[in-house]
């Protein structure tokens, strides 16, 4: 796929660390220039430096997917720096405190949603402006295993992430005449550090939810980036508003 992405522009949301790092230099070694956007400003740039140096053309930027100003920025800062906006893939999301639905707080729910349902919406929201403008594009926005199947003591963050797949079915179908591919991915349990911060406080249930994986073990980031540069090359050029699972099995049970 390497000829795909040369001389195109690449935008990764929560990209400073974990899958959507390995994505964002996936998409860099295949060729793209690439934006790596994340709220930690500082590791966004320590992120882009490292491509930089590894000879990539990548710029770091701070983003703040819960808020539009900021997004818009990103997005705005993206075209201007790199020349134009070819793929996204709308990566940032977080975990809050596994528990049951009795027991779960307010603020945590509105936290889920506003960044892993609100943020992509958002990110999309902006991408699309620019990708309907100027020839098209392709974006594959993250939702989970816990998209397609529900898991206990996690009623928040499978809500927004339910919520994902619809909004990329909707989005996907708006503009599948216009030249712009949406589609989604549902990762199952990857090795990151946001899996490593929740087994440490939740140990329990987390290896609980590892042993039920039918592969019998956790995803390697890679395996995640390469469906999302699959989806996004023209090999995937007929599909519109799907749900990729790379998830060792999961939710196949």
């Amino acid at each position: 796929m390497t000829d795909d992405f040369k001389n195109k522009v690449a935008f990764v949301s929560g990209a400073a660390s974990g899958i959507g790092f390995v994505t964002a230099k996936a998409f860099a070694e295949a060729g793209a220039a690439v934006a790596i956007t994340d709220l930690n400003e500082e590791a966004a740039f320590a992120a882009a430096k490292d491509l930089t140096e590894a000879g990539h053309r990548a710029i770091g930027i701070a983003c703040d997917v819960t808020d539009e100003a900021s997004v818009e920025g990103a997005v705005s800062k993206t075209v201007a720096e790199l020349g134009g906006l070819d793929f996204a893939y709308n990566n940032a999301g977080l975990h809050v405190p596994s528990v049951e639905t009795a027991d779960a707080l307010a603020k945590d729910f509105d936290l889920a949603i506003s960044v892993n349902l609100k943020g992509v919406w958002l990110c999309m929201k902006h991408q699309l402006r620019h990708m309907r403008d100027y020839g098209g594009g392709a974006i594959v926005n993250c939702s989970s295993q816990s998209g397609l199947a529900g898991i206990a003591g996690l009623g928040a963050y499978t809500a927004s992430k339910h919520a994902v797949i619809g909004l990329t079915k909707a989005a996907a179908l708006e503009y599948a005449r216009k030249g712009i591919r949406i589609n989604a991915i549902c990762p199952g349990t990857t090795d990151t550090p946001m899996v490593a911060a929740a087994m440490k406080s939740h140990p329990e249930s987390m290896q609980a939810v590892i042993d039920d994986i039918p592969l019998g073990r956790m995803a390697k980031g890679e395996e995640i980036a390469s469906a999302v540069l699959w989806l996004c090359s023209p090999g995937a050029g007929f599909m519109i508003g799907q749900i990729v699972a790379p998830d060792g099995g999961y939710t196949a049970k």
